[in-house]
């Protein structure tokens, strides 16, 4: 079996090393893995330090896309990625979460009847709003194997129509639906210990007696826009009065800072001593401050569940999140880009800190199960 890989952001590149992992550990003798980085991602420590520290293939071709408007950088990859779809003539197209190299890739293969797999299948924000949840739509709907990691992603899907009980032969018209557990929970628990020996940022930070907030803001629904940023930050700057804040700085974020913000609010920040600013952190350096932190405070889907993943109360800076287990097992709150609100939902977790994380998330065979499932499902073509 062949499977053409389709990675492009940050988060896509440590996902594909679970599958990766287990292609090589299970099944290198049944399965052929073509990996093609669109370069959504152009930025070397927002990718390629991922495919060096995961052990990652290299990928076998780049499209070099970089920046550009939605539709032109949708636009390209479409175009990239047909090409090669054509020249490999894989059994599958493996196509990961949200992204605009996610909306690519489905558009590509549909037009070409090439059956893709859509690993995080089903997740819903329900907010037409944001590029990512018209992005997860098209690529469920033109999917022929449809991963859940979750129940409520399973719910969703069965709402859309999606037939539940359905046999085989499966294609883009009689998609099948697993509810599998999460890939990014494999890889939690096997790059766990591998980070507390592989990084020392803990140590070099001075944090390791020290409880500290790790923060991530990312979104251009909140970058982009001054009045979302600000109240962020004047959040971040009275916490920072009570306790020790970690903030990796997406290079996005970095220079949206600069010209979002007055020049006071600017002055805050840099002078706050208790605000580390950090350029862009490793995957490993990631999990060790995920795993060390009091408390994650983010508007990333990723870093929502990792904190969950290592039993951290979570923040969730938008008003709207496609995983609502965690929120409804009362370990994260949603608190928006709304100073008041993010200071409540700290006060509540200081007050009330949780003690209970049920497993939502799978055994952490994800992987496995998904490989399994498209060889069966490719000896019955």
């Amino acid at each position: 079996m062949k499977l053409v890989t389709i990675i492009g952001a940050r988060p896509q590149i440590i996902k594909a090393a679970a599958l990766s992992r287990a292609i090589r550990n299970h099944y290198a003798d049944q399965i052929q893995e073509v990996i093609v980085h669109t370069g959504q991602h152009y930025d070397d420590n927002m990718s390629q330090v991922f495919f060096d520290e995961l052990q990652i293939p290299r990928p076998d071709y780049n499209l070099h896309v970089g920046s550009a408007s939605h539709g032109v950088q949708t636009a390209r990859m479409t175009e990239g990625i047909e090409a090669l779809l054509i020249k490999e003539q894989p059994d599958f197209i493996v196509l990961y979460g949200d992204t605009n190299s996610t909306l690519a890739g489905a558009i590509a293969a549909a037009k070409i009847h090439v059956p893709i797999v859509h690993i995080e299948a089903g997740l819903r924000s329900f907010n037409k709003s944001m590029p990512e949840e018209i992005n997860r739509i098209v690529c469920d709907h033109c999917s022929t194997l449809l991963f859940t990691p979750t129940k409520a992603g399973l719910e969703n899907l069965k709402r859309e129509g999606f037939p539940m009980d359905n046999d085989g032969p499966f294609t883009i018209d009689n998609p099948k639906v697993y509810h599998c557990g999460d890939i990014m929970y494999d890889n939690s628990l096997h790059f766990a210990d591998i980070a507390e020996e592989k990084t020392d940022i803990i140590q070099r930070l001075g944090l390791a007696e020290k409880p500290f907030i790790l923060a991530t803001i990312h979104r251009d629904s909140n970058t982009d826009q001054p009045e979302r940023l600000s109240a962020i930050f004047k959040a971040l700057i009275k916490l920072s009065k009570e306790c020790q804040v970690v903030l990796p700085l997406h290079p996005r974020t970095e220079k949206l800072i600069k010209t979002n913000l007055n020049e006071d609010l600017q002055k805050q920040i840099f002078s706050c001593t208790n605000i580390k600013l950090l350029p862009p952190v490793s995957f490993l350096e990631m999990v060790a401050l995920e795993r060390h932190a009091q408390l994650v405070m983010t508007d990333s889907g990723g870093v929502q569940k990792e904190a969950y993943f290592f039993k951290k109360p979570g923040i969730i800076l938008r008003p709207e999140t496609e995983w609502l287990e965690i929120v409804e097992t009362g370990n994260a709150i949603l608190a928006d880009a709304d100073e008041s609100r993010i200071m409540q939902a700290w006060q509540h977790f200081k007050d009330n800190p949780p003690t209970a994380f049920p497993e939502i998330f799978g055994d952490g065979h994800a992987a496995e199960f998904m490989l399994e499932q498209m060889l069966l499902t490719n000896t019955r073509k």
